[in-house]
């Protein structure tokens, strides 16, 4: 339903909602929810420009959430890198469907807009509370004995 750069976005925040108390560096993101650093880059600069996140270069530097999480929607994150795509006219180009959407593409693109209502119904705060290991928190690791 959401492309893979909307599921890092998404994992990354809900990380960054963690975090709140400290800037986190795409790496120490990427390895927490299993991203490509480099891909991650690219997305939280995304992020960056739509105003959900901040950042700063350097020693401490880092990402950290704009806002509180309980104000800032999934559907917020996912609009600012790759948003749902409504159903506006016929995706065939058929001139019978001109006047408005077959009944196909009408009840697949009130699908979307349910999800969309959903979603912007949901903040990250919902998720930073709900009981359970979230997603995009690194499980804990036995550190390696060395020989």
């Amino acid at each position: 339903m959401v492309s893979q750069t909307a599921e890092y976005a998404l994992r990354a925040i809900v990380y960054l909602a963690y975090e709140r108390d400290t800037p986190s560096t795409t790496t120490e993101i990427s390895l927490a929810i299993d991203a490509p650093s480099s891909y991650l880059a690219k997305v939280m600069k995304r992020l960056n420009r739509a105003g959900i996140v901040d950042s700063k270069r350097g020693l401490r530097g880092g990402y950290w959430l704009t806002r509180d999480p309980d104000e800032l929607t999934i559907l917020e994150v996912v609009n600012a890198v790759d948003a749902f795509q409504r159903i506006e006219r016929c995706p065939l180009g058929k001139p019978a469907h001109t006047s408005g959407l077959c009944p196909l593409h009408r009840r697949m693109d009130n699908v979307i807009a349910a999800a969309e209502r959903r979603l912007d119904a949901t903040t990250f705060g919902d998720i930073v509370e709900e009981p359970g290991l979230p997603c995009s928190l690194p499980c804990v690791v036995e550190p390696i004995n060395p020989l």
